[in-house]
């Protein structure tokens, strides 16, 4: 397996990822085991995760079942060596996680420490912002998304708090790198920026979705990326399966259904 620098941070990481969104729900944990050792037979030593998974759908309940499933492996097989693990902080929410609270320099330790209380772990490898807090137009949310009251100075403010507190877990060696998720190419030099002025982490990567479908990337993430030696992990590569051809008779009115519903529940707010 091919492996690729993770940004600037310093760490090599195998060119595919194991993603488990689905640990939990569509995933029971036997299986879930089972494809963790199949991808470290495969030659992958990357797996990315969250604290709000599994879906489809999101529950209250299963926050944190992921992290719970991949942990119990760890510690089952004792082999927490052989991945780098990522995982993300969830942003506001419609209630799931911390009563809809999303992230801020007051609360990113106490969410950090539960994910490594989930992984049994020690240390997360790339520790991620699942969506930012002032809202995003990712989430299908393109022609809906409205920047127009957002206040810069709240923003920076925001993520020196956040960038802060990072910056003192990874000197205690709970944290390696930092990455970001569903951003925008301002947000992501903005956060370079705060990071550097500070010396704070700096951004690694960022996990946007992208397929033969979904191609914003392409435009300015692609050159924000390529300036600022940031790693794209590509979420969605298939589509959610829309690019197999196992829709091609037509998606199942319940699966439809609760698909719908997790777009709209999802979506961040600012």
């Amino acid at each position: 397996m091919k492996k690729i620098p993770l940004g600037r941070s310093g760490i090599e990481v195998s060119e595919w990822c194991l993603g488990t969104m689905t640990y939990g729900s569509q995933t029971p944990e036997d299986d879930a085991h089972r494809q963790l050792d199949m991808a470290l037979d495969a030659g992958i030593d990357f797996l990315d995760a969250a604290e709000m998974y599994p879906v489809n759908p999101v529950k209250a309940e299963t926050v944190g079942r992921t992290e719970e499933f991949i942990g119990n492996w760890i510690e089952k097989s004792g082999k927490r060596d052989a991945y780098r693990i990522a995982t993300k902080a969830a942003g506001p929410n419609p209630g799931w996680a911390r009563d809809g609270k999303g992230y801020d320099g007051g609360n990113i330790r106490e969410i950090v420490e539960g994910s490594l209380k989930r992984l049994k772990t020690d240390v997360i490898d790339l520790y991620q912002l699942h969506w930012p807090e002032r809202g995003s137009y990712h989430f299908r949310q393109y022609w809906s998304f409205d920047p127009s009251g957002q206040d810069p100075e709240r923003t920076r403010d925001h993520m020196d708090g956040v960038l802060a507190t990072l910056k003192d877990m990874v000197a205690e060696g709970k944290i390696r790198a930092f990455g970001l998720s569903n951003e925008s190419a301002w947000g992501t030099t903005r956060w370079i920026d705060r990071a550097e002025a500070q010396g704070g982490p700096r951004v690694a990567s960022i996990q946007n979705e992208y397929s033969l479908l979904s191609r914003l990337y392409d435009t300015d993430m692609a050159e924000m990326a390529v300036n600022e030696d940031v790693l794209l992990l590509a979420y969605s590569p298939l589509a959610c399966g829309y690019l197999t051809g196992k829709y091609q008779d037509g998606i199942p009115e319940a699966r439809a259904l609760r698909s719908t519903a997790i777009w709209a529940g999802a979506r961040p707010t600012g």
